[in-house]
């Protein structure tokens, strides 16, 4: 019981640092989606090497097949993230990113059979009403941003599922530094074509500040995996959207219109839903 605690109040600190992060990729402004990816890895992965390097561990990962999945998984989310953060309300860009337990549950139900609990359905139809009131679709070019949301989730289903694989094999720092380092280098062709511009003082501290509060925020949920079951832990991320919505509030004036915040609760709600059937154990007949 010990051990699940603690795994909680490192879920709840990641999430504080994740909103944190994503807070500063708004704020720094008008700079290329792609270049706030660059200097938001950047950092961690200095920083996780520079931890690794003195700690006297290997750099090399135990798992270096799923490190690179991870590793590619996560660079995509979090490109489709930053830029439905920069053209999105705040709450509504990390709700829409934190869809990812619903899509673990339909795609685990396609592709490797697992059967949908009951109190799984209405958590489904709770989150997909919810992403309708949040996007508000026009079905233009709009509605982009919103899809980027949505994308950014199920990249991220899919890291954090691997995530959870990698803490048998490796180290938290090591999962960060890979991750980092992959992220990093797969924004430079990027750049080179033409997505960079150079930053003023602000964009360059709010970047250099998202890359130390994701280092953070990925060390402390990577860290809460071993301490506790991803089913037990699912429900305090969304601590995140909390947050986010008191930040967007006091730092852009974001009230969140009545349906975005319908759509908000309904996502919330549905994420109770899907937590409390992980916690019902099955019948023995």
């Amino acid at each position: 019981m010990k051990d699940r605690n603690k795994g909680i109040l490192y879920m709840v600190a990641a999430s504080l640092f994740f909103a944190l992060m994503a807070a500063s990729i708004k704020f720094a402004g008008n700079i290329p989606t792609i270049e706030k990816v660059f200097f938001r890895n950047i950092v961690g992965f200095i920083i996780s090497g520079y931890i690794i390097f003195k700690s006297d561990e290997s750099f090399k990962g135990n798992n270096i097949k799923y490190l690179s999945y991870r590793g590619v998984l996560g660079f995509l989310g979090v490109v489709f993230y930053f830029y439905a953060i920069g053209n999105l309300p705040l709450a509504d860009a990390v709700v829409l990113n934190q869809l990812n337990p619903f899509f673990v549950v339909i795609l685990a139900s396609i592709f490797l059979g697992e059967k949908i609990k009951k109190l799984q359905i209405p958590a489904i139809i709770l989150a997909l009403v919810g992403i309708l009131f949040i996007s508000q679709p026009k079905f233009d070019y709009s509605i982009l941003p919103a899809l980027a949301g949505i994308l950014s989730s199920i990249f991220a289903a899919s890291a954090y599922t691997i995530i959870r694989h990698l803490r048998l094999t490796d180290t938290p720092m090591k999962i960060v530094f890979y991750f980092t380092g992959i992220s990093s280098f797969l924004s430079i062709p990027f750049m080179l074509l033409g997505n960079f511009v150079i930053p003023d003082t602000t964009s360059l501290i709010a970047m250099l500040s998202a890359g130390v509060f994701s280092m953070i925020a990925q060390y402390l949920m990577s860290t809460s995996y071993r301490y506790a079951e991803a089913g037990d832990l699912s429900i305090y991320s969304y601590g995140n959207t909390i947050f986010s919505i008191f930040i967007g509030i006091i730092l852009w004036n974001e009230i969140p219109n009545l349906l975005s915040s319908l759509g908000v609760l309904c996502v919330l709600t549905g994420a109770y839903l899907n937590y409390c059937a992980k916690k019902v154990k099955p019948a023995v007949s």
